[in-house]
């Protein structure tokens, strides 16, 4: 029996991503152990093997192979654009993909004119301003800390993750549209789906009814 190969987006995603596993029966031992400079993991008895990645890098791992099944949030998903199946909706990581800015720059959304739109996820401020809205901008790309954009003058808004919105308010900023949803899913590479479908058609299930369950 050949392993099955799992990508995790390090940090709270997988960690609530281990949980759940251990909920429906599949344990990894190793990773427990805070101090292990291990890079993968494996539970021989099951067949599975375990990494943990960057979130940025779990989709090309699972698009190339590396990894059968990636669990990532859906913003990295839909940035990163790459060919795989999204499978199931894991309903954790909760949050939303929103353009915010302070509230006067909400006129200029309205009407469409040519603004600066700063964003650590540039491919989804384009797909969201050119091909839903039809509003013609310019995006800057950032990595950290883009609320700083509007309020030093480098951009009229911003296309960023919201969880609270306390950050946003901290510093005279909105959310002014939402762009979508956002949570953890599972992702599968495509050839995997067809050559180990048996293994990885019971796992999906037995993570949704699991999910399901628990909301009752």
């Amino acid at each position: 029996m050949r392993y099955l190969t799992f990508a995790l987006a390090k940090g709270r995603l997988a960690n609530k991503s281990l949980d759940l596993f251990e909920k429906i029966g599949i344990t990894c031992e190793e990773m427990k152990d805070k101090d292990t400079r291990k890079l993968i993991f494996t539970n021989e008895e099951l067949g599975y093997r375990f990494f943990l990645a960057k979130a940025n890098d779990v989709p090309t791992y699972v698009e190339y192979g590396a990894a059968d099944i990636g669990i990532v949030g859906k913003d990295t998903i839909l940035e990163e654009g790459r060919r795989l199946y999204e499978v199931l909706d894991l309903g954790y990581g909760k949050c939303k993909m929103c353009v915010c800015g302070p509230k006067e720059a909400k006129e200029k959304l309205k009407h469409h004119e040519l603004i600066r739109v700063a964003s650590k996820y540039p491919n989804i401020a384009k797909d969201y301003f050119y091909n839903k809205k039809h509003q013609t901008v310019e995006i800057i790309k950032l990595n950290g800390s883009v609320e700083l954009a509007p309020i030093v003058g480098l951009s009229e808004v911003i296309v960023d993750i919201v969880e609270t919105g306390a950050t946003l308010k901290e510093n005279g900023l909105e959310v002014l549209e939402e762009v979508c949803p956002l949570s953890a899913r599972v992702v599968v590479n495509e050839v995997s789906m067809k050559m180990e479908n048996e293994r990885i058609t019971k796992l999906i299930t037995d993570l949704r009814n699991y999910l399901e369950n628990k909301e009752k």
